[in-house]
């Protein structure tokens, strides 16, 4: 979130529902430009979104995956906004609610949907089980990369190829496999008829909707270069070696891609928005529901009844200001602006072999390089609306002040009581308690003023106490993450959580807008507690999201875990991938790719409960959680508590994907300066500063992995038993050796 938007008093609610191009736009002039009040959260199934006019390019192996996929999730970041990983599966217009997949239903005051289309395969057998469809394009991009794997591991094969479907988009598509599989073919020394590509329509002609000569020219390229087109062909089934046809033509195929007529998510007519015959949600000139006046919808999903076009993404660029525009006019109360898309436009086709046809209504030149060029610059200079982002000033702090009301904190600042209320009723509604529990003599549910636990006469209690700042912009998320970092020390001490207590900061706002928030954040925390229960807390508002847990834990004497106990023998191994610091530290320049924030969230968002059991059950005496002092600050703790030297292999340590990138950029964590004081506990530091990897010792992170001492000879089996648990990057990155008068008593293995 910039900082000066932290301290704005919510009072409004926007959803963008998808990452289309429209919404892009969207959120660079939001960026440009914030409502002050207003929460703006995006809600997208992956943190990229693909840019269609380089899709063709990217297929025939002109652009790599970065130049024709915007970064959501850092476009996010630069615009102040909230970023959901989730799929929308309904909504519930009554109650102004987004349903998901795996969040808490979202609140919404204003809601804006862009999630483009999908082509319709359902009526045909086997369309949707063997067919790769061109849409949503995520889906495409992973089937084309596997195919064309599969022909480069293998380029001795024959292949037939199939694309059903003959518009534009079937006929870009079909000539940019065909350059990048020929390609693949020549490199490894084997002749290019071992593809053959096949173009099935159920026209008379390629192109419907085209001028006859931008037909006549794209059907003589396709001939040219072998493609075999079967026209006025309508496909009755798709087997997993062949596509059938009414007329009895059977297409023998290796690979089928579907680039047929586009279908619209069957939930925008289910939760009861207007559409149109197709299924596709209506909007007026104001890119409105001409149903429901707080929707608004734009590109491929939205139809405008006043003024149809074709699903194209021309129509969802040039829709991306209107549209931002009137979603800020409905946010002020002002009348919405009307548009009106032109009739005619510039078209400039792809034809595979960096060459392009231009068309304008019945006009058409090429094929020409000149009109490719031309082409590809127009897309770059898209797309460097969202790659080259600059840094945001802060506003003045008069302006910051005066979003937001003067609040009383002799009352402690607490959230009200009624806002507590309804909460707790919501998440007790979702989240039931398992059965009574005996140890839980007064908790949650009780109007007394603390909680009381009974502790077993058997059993040690252990406190821990965890409490910071959001570091991701989505509550539930928040919400898992914090959970499990603070758990995490119960787990290191080999304990079992008893009850937690809560204590939240929640950012100003409405008391409608607070109460979603603390929902949205109590219901991550709650789902990561699993049967844990939650016994109290403490509620209070200010100027952005923190959260934390006091736990408390239970654990058998003989079964306590220490950070001392390392033994001479004793193999170390690392739980989780490190990074985390890093990573976000870099999240905050806009300069870490979405993909590697969602596998450290990932990461962040696994219990280390299992991975504690492990390691117990092989052996383990000591243990600690990797957080903020970094690797190597918590391994000197456990070696001076041990009085032991280590080996440290850095070459075995793992990484998150991007971690090594970002921290070869010198984008380090605030905390990573103070963790490297304790590199004067490294033996041989002179030679190891200049390693690539020395600098992820010093990494703070949030909810990290275990560190453990296991026997030497019972650490192959439990690092393969944590591999089977689900902690992929789980090593052995080290050995523990008897203590020497060395004053450094760690070495560093290079190599």
């Amino acid at each position: 979130m910039r900082p000066d938007l932290k301290h704005s008093s919510i009072t409004q609610d926007l959803v963008l529902v998808g990452g289309g191009h429209s919404h892009a736009l969207v959120l660079r002039q939001w960026a440009m430009d914030p409502v002050p009040g207003v929460r703006l959260t995006v809600i997208n199934q992956t943190p990229q979104t693909p840019y269609s006019g380089m899709l063709p390019g990217y297929v025939a192996g002109l652009y790599s995956y970065d130049e024709c996929h915007i970064d959501l999730r850092r476009l996010c970041q630069f615009a102040g906004v909230q970023f959901w990983v989730d799929e929308v599966v309904g909504l519930d217009l009554a109650q102004q609610r987004v349903l998901c997949a795996q969040h808490p239903p979202v609140a919404f005051d204003w809601l804006s949907l862009d999630i483009g289309s999908t082509p319709t395969v359902t009526a045909v057998p086997g369309a949707a089980k063997y067919a790769i469809a061109a849409k949503p394009i995520p889906a495409l991009i992973a089937g084309w990369d596997a195919l064309r794997s599969q022909v480069a591991a293998a380029p001795e094969q024959d292949r037939h190829i199939v694309v059903v479907g003959g518009g534009a988009g079937g006929v870009e598509l079909t000539l940019a496999i065909h350059r990048q599989l020929t390609a693949i073919y020549c490199q490894a020394g084997q002749p290019a008829d071992r593809l053959t590509l096949h173009l099935i329509h159920r026209g008379a002609a390629l192109l419907p909707g085209e001028n006859a000569w931008v037909t006549r020219q794209l059907t003589r390229i396709l001939g040219d270069r072998g493609v075999q087109i079967h026209l006025q062909e309508q496909v009755t089934a798709v087997e997993p070696d062949r596509v059938c046809c009414a007329s009895g033509l059977e297409v023998p195929s290796d690979r089928t891609f579907w680039v047929t007529q586009a279908s619209a998510a069957p939930w925008i007519r289910a939760a009861g928005l207007a559409t149109d015959e197709r299924g596709f949600l209506a909007v007026n000139d104001g890119l409105q529901s001409i149903s429901h006046p707080r929707v608004f919808g734009a590109g491929d999903i939205a139809t405008m009844v006043n003024h149809p076009r074709p699903k194209a993404g021309v129509f969802a660029v040039r829709q991306g200001k209107p549209l931002a525009d009137n979603l800020r006019r409905s946010l002020r109360r002002e009348p919405l602006k009307p548009y009106r898309p032109q009739k005619q436009f510039l078209k400039l086709i792809g034809t595979g072999d960096e060459q392009a046809i231009a068309v304008r209504g019945p006009l058409g030149v090429g094929p020409w390089p000149l009109l490719w060029r031309w082409k590809d610059a127009i897309d770059r200079r898209f797309m460097e609306r969202f790659n080259e982002l600059p840094v945001m000033e802060v506003t003045s702090a008069e302006n910051s002040e005066a979003l937001s009301p003067m609040r009383c904190a002799g009352c402690g600042s607490k959230v009200g009581s009624s806002v507590l209320e309804r909460v707790l009723a919501r998440i007790r509604a979702e989240h039931p308690p398992g059965g009574d529990r005996l140890d839980i003599l007064i908790g949650l549910d009780a109007p007394d003023d603390a909680a009381v636990v009974a502790v077993p006469s058997d059993r040690l209690m252990v406190h821990t106490l965890d409490y910071f700042r959001a570091l991701v912009a989505d509550p539930f998320q928040f919400g898992q993450i914090a959970t499990q970092h603070c758990l995490s020390d119960l787990y290191a001490m080999g304990a079992e959580p008893q009850s937690v207590l809560a204590m939240v900061t929640v950012p100003y706002g409405t008391e409608a807008k607070i109460e979603e928030t603390l929902y949205q954040l109590l219901s991550g925390a709650l789902q990561a507690l699993g049967s844990v229960p939650l016994v109290g807390g403490h509620t209070t508002e200010g100027p952005e999201l923190v959260f934390g847990l006091a736990c408390n834990g239970l654990v058998a004497g003989d079964r306590l875990l220490r950070k001392g106990g390392l033994a001479p023998g004793d193999a170390l191994i690392l739980t989780k991938a490190l990074g985390t610091g890093t990573l976000f530290a870099a999240d905050m320049r806009y300069q870490a790719k979405g993909e590697w924030i969602e596998a450290a969230l990932a990461s962040m968002r696994q219990s280390n409960q299992a991975a504690a059991q492990c390691l117990q059950a092989a052996g383990a005496i000591a243990c600690t959680d990797i957080t903020g002092f970094g690797l190597l600050g918590h391994l000197v703790e456990m070696v001076r508590a041990s009085a032991v030297d280590v080996t440290l292999d850095l070459a075995a340590l793992p990484w998150l994907p991007g971690a090594a990138e970002t921290l070869a950029q010198g984008l380090f964590s605030s905390l990573h300066p103070e963790n490297l004081r304790s590199r004067h506990w490294i033996a041989n530091l002179a030679e190891a500063v200049g390693h690539p990897r020395y600098p992820i010792l010093f990494d703070p992170q949030t909810s990290g992995g275990l560190l453990a001492g296991v026997p030497g000879d019972r650490a192959a089996d439990c690092v393969a038993q944590l591999q089977a648990l689900g902690y992929r990057d789980s090593a052995l990155i080290g050995h523990v050796t008897p203590r020497t008068d060395a004053e450094a008593p760690i070495h560093l293995v290079l190599d």
